[in-house]
């Protein structure tokens, strides 16, 4: 198989398209809304694919602490499905978690069985679902 994409670190010039390439998850509610200034935060620990000069896929690890770190934000634009680049992503951000020695990351993600393919795994089988409290606050 031949691999006509190639994966580098996000660049600020890359926010835009970032933006763009998300909406349409924000809007299937696959992914949470992202602000222009979130989106720049996760530009430092981002990746992104180029397939032809066009940006389909981006992903980010925000490194929480020595002991965690959590992917965020993948996408992979739907006409770029199926050749690698969510995979190749994930590599990406698990690689810069193994740079700063992080012993564990993490991903929520409606794609569950994406992620297992991708070495990921339950941290308690059989409890396969992550609770989360809104506070209210900005």
């Amino acid at each position: 198989m031949s691999v006509s994409f190639q994966i580098r670190s996000s660049l600020p010039r890359d926010q835009g398209l970032i933006l763009d390439l998300i909406e349409p998850f924000v809007q299937q509610q696959l992914l949470i809304p992202r602000s222009t200034k979130e989106v720049s935060d996760l530009l430092e620990h981002g990746f992104v694919a180029i397939d032809s000069d066009e940006l389909v896929g981006f992903a980010a690890i925000e490194i929480y602490s020595r002991k965690l770190a959590e992917i965020q934000c993948l996408a992979v634009c739907s006409q770029a499905h199926g050749k690698g680049i969510g995979t190749q992503l994930i590599a990406a951000c698990l690689a810069k978690a193994k740079e700063h020695q992080v012993l564990e990351v993490m991903a929520i993600s409606s794609s569950g069985d994406f992620l297992e393919k991708c070495g990921f795994d339950y941290s308690l089988p059989g409890h396969k679902r992550a609770l989360f409290y809104n506070t209210g606050g900005n």
